[in-house]
């Protein structure tokens, strides 16, 4: 399922990262990627020693945790902690898969948080590649984009300007990405009617069934 979130990063969120983005030292970012990613990868991003990642992390994960639509769409399990990138003109990420296996966890959700405005740079978007073609996604600054690990992807090169963007990854409950998305329209679809209809016997029965289909799949 592919899914775009807004606000996940308010303003004073995005002010506090951008200072921290503008003291932090950055590397070269193909020192994170896989062997066959790195050879299409030019990018610039945060050094994993560098004192104030921990926090900046957190601050990232900490909001998406707090996001009602994120939590209903991945069933969190855990997050990964994120990778922050910088890209300047020139720069690309051409087309690779996520990692399966991060840290000793295996990937299920990938998840880019935008904190550049998209007027802010010409080019850079993340395009998303499935059997139905390609998706460009250029959000606004403290969205969200969440979509299959499994997914092909890239980011197009920058053109002009600055990209910065978190990057993050996902270990779900639900393990099998056609489930997380029936899991998360039955509760779209039972949050909507409960607005309208308050509680009633089918509105328990819909929760009994969502909670059921949960358990049945969830892997914890």
């Amino acid at each position: 399922m592919l899914l775009m979130i807004a606000n996940v990063l308010d303003a004073n969120n995005l002010r506090w990262l951008r200072d921290k983005l503008g003291e932090v030292r950055y590397v070269d970012g193909r020192q994170t990627a896989g062997r066959e990613a790195r050879t299409v990868k030019r990018n610039e991003q945060v050094d994993r020693a560098d004192p104030l990642l921990a926090e900046m992390q957190q601050c990232v994960i900490d909001r998406l945790l707090d996001n009602r639509l994120f939590k209903m769409a991945t069933r969190p399990h855990v997050v990964r902690p994120p990778l922050f990138s910088h890209y300047a003109p020139g720069m690309e990420y051409g087309s690779h898969v996520d990692d399966a296996i991060m840290g000793g966890m295996r990937t299920d959700v990938s998840v880019t948080v935008f904190l550049s405005e998209p007027d802010a740079y010409d080019g850079g978007a993340l395009v998303i590649e499935s059997a139905a073609g390609e998706q460009d996604v250029k959000l606004a600054a403290g969205s969200a984009v969440i979509y299959p690990t499994t997914s092909l992807h890239r980011v197009a090169p920058v053109v002009a300007g600055e990209r910065l963007a978190a990057v993050t990854w996902v270990r779900s409950l639900v393990r099998d990405a056609a489930a997380r998305e029936l899991l998360f329209d039955l509760e779209t679809a039972r949050h909507g009617l409960y607005e309208r209809l308050g509680k009633t016997p089918e509105m328990d029965l819909l929760a009994k069934t969502q909670s059921n289909l949960l358990r049945l799949w969830a892997e914890d």
